[in-house]
């Protein structure tokens, strides 16, 4: 009897469970076909579609602001030694030279403001510095007279400025043999690194970019020994000269190529050995003759390089012998080298017909390492020496205890 009360209750369960099921489908169907609950849901995607194009629209915006920020930031770029880029790019400058424009004096003639930098050779490593090498910087007033067509200098009471560098190869470094302006800035080249240090406002000193030698492959710094703008590029070379053994045995072209650096620091690896040797053959010397620059200008009013060799020789190199093989001779050549005379900065108001120059004076040997700087002003045409603006001037204050090997002059601010 129990059991039969348990299944009608049961029965009774599932019918009344059966009923409410069916109750709930029912009113499941009448809410999803309903028109408001439709509308409620085509609301809600217009909206959502509004908000997607709002935010696009302002991340768009975004971008574009973005971008055009980077774009006129100036930028620095290393590609790291040896990339094929190998440049340093930098937001262009307008070529201006010199940094400042020469002062006109009514009646009397003009001045340019000059500097001058030394090459201490081995003596550049600091005495009490550790892992530091340096160089002296002077600056002053060249003042050209036009009514007696002379020239006089005037240098800055302040003493020579210090520039210095950690930076070395084989216990080298700071041998700076030119100072030049390009880019509106001012630079020097270390001969033993083959760096190219700008010089800063503060006389710090930062370095731009590291030549190396030959084709620019080898390990091995560039041994810069003259620099100058030609049209828009900064021309950067070496001495010229086949290197050899200390008794004249060939080893390589290596000095014998040159570097062109365009205005964001592209170098390009140039070989002028034709260009040299037609240099010397114009001077009557042939291999194993030598001959040795250590000064190049580019005329852009003559459109003509100029050299003023230091040295050359109708022999084979000699270690010793080269030390008595100065010259005097002025070389000029047209810009495919097929024209060259044999007859250094040029001043624009004169026409390039004043050339500035550094000598030195002295025997490169470790027992008589002393050497004395003077600085020379002559007038020229084309094809002779007119007459001396400014004799021999002794540069005293750039004299140290080991007399520094060159010294260059550029015009600047």
């Amino acid at each position: 009897m129990s059991t039969d009360h348990n299944h009608i209750a049961l029965n009774i369960y599932n019918v009344k469970n059966s009923d409410h099921s069916s109750s709930m489908l029912k009113e499941l169907r009448q809410s999803l076909s309903s028109s408001q609950a439709y509308r409620i849901s085509n609301s809600t995607i217009r909206f959502q579609t509004h908000f997607v194009i709002f935010v696009s629209l302002i991340g768009i915006l975004f971008l574009i602001v973005l971008y055009n920020m980077a774009y006129t930031a100036p930028k620095l770029v290393s590609y790291g030694l040896n990339h094929p880029h190998d440049k340093f790019v930098y937001k262009l400058i307008e070529p201006k030279y010199p940094l400042s424009q020469p002062v006109s004096i009514d009646n009397v003639g003009i001045k340019f403001r000059i500097a001058i930098i030394s090459d201490l050779d081995k003596a550049s490593k600091s005495q009490t510095e550790k892992n530091m090498w340096y160089s002296y910087y002077k600056k002053g007033f060249l003042i050209w007279y036009k009514t007696n067509n002379s020239i006089e200098l005037v240098w800055d009471l302040e003493e020579p400025k210090i520039l210095k560098s950690s930076i070395s190869m084989g216990g080298r470094g700071m041998e700076l043999s030119e100072l030049v302006t390009f880019n509106g800035k001012i630079y020097s080249f270390d001969d033993r690194t083959g760096i190219i240090y700008s010089i800063n406002e503060d006389n710090t000193v930062l370095p731009w970019i590291i030549l190396m030698d030959g084709n620019g492959t080898d390990f091995k710094g560039f041994k810069s020994e003259w620099a100058t703008v030609h049209n828009s590029d900064l021309y950067v070379g070496s001495m010229g000269k086949e290197w050899t053994s200390s008794s004249g045995k060939f080893i390589n072209n290596n000095p014998m190529w040159i570097k062109i650096i365009n205005k964001s620091g592209h170098v390009t690896h140039v070989n002028w050995t034709d260009n040299y040797i037609a240099i010397r053959k114009a001077a009557n010397i042939n291999f194993p003759g030598y001959m040795i620059h250590e000064s190049c200008a580019w005329s852009q009013i003559h459109k003509r390089w100029f050299f003023l060799p230091r040295r050359s020789s109708s022999k084979q190199y000699n270690e010793n012998d080269d030390e008595y093989m100065a010259t005097n001779m002025l070389i000029s050549a047209n810009n495919n080298f097929n024209n060259i005379k044999v007859i250094f900065c040029f001043s624009t108001e004169a026409r390039n017909t004043i050339i500035l120059y550094l000598e030195k004076f002295g025997i490169d040997f470790p027992q008589l390492y002393q050497f004395r700087n003077y600085i020379l002003c002559f007038g020229c045409h084309l094809t002779y020496f007119s007459t001396y603006l400014l004799f021999e001037t002794y540069l005293s204050f750039m004299q140290t205890k080991m007399f520094p090997e060159h010294l260059k002059v550029v015009k600047f601010r």
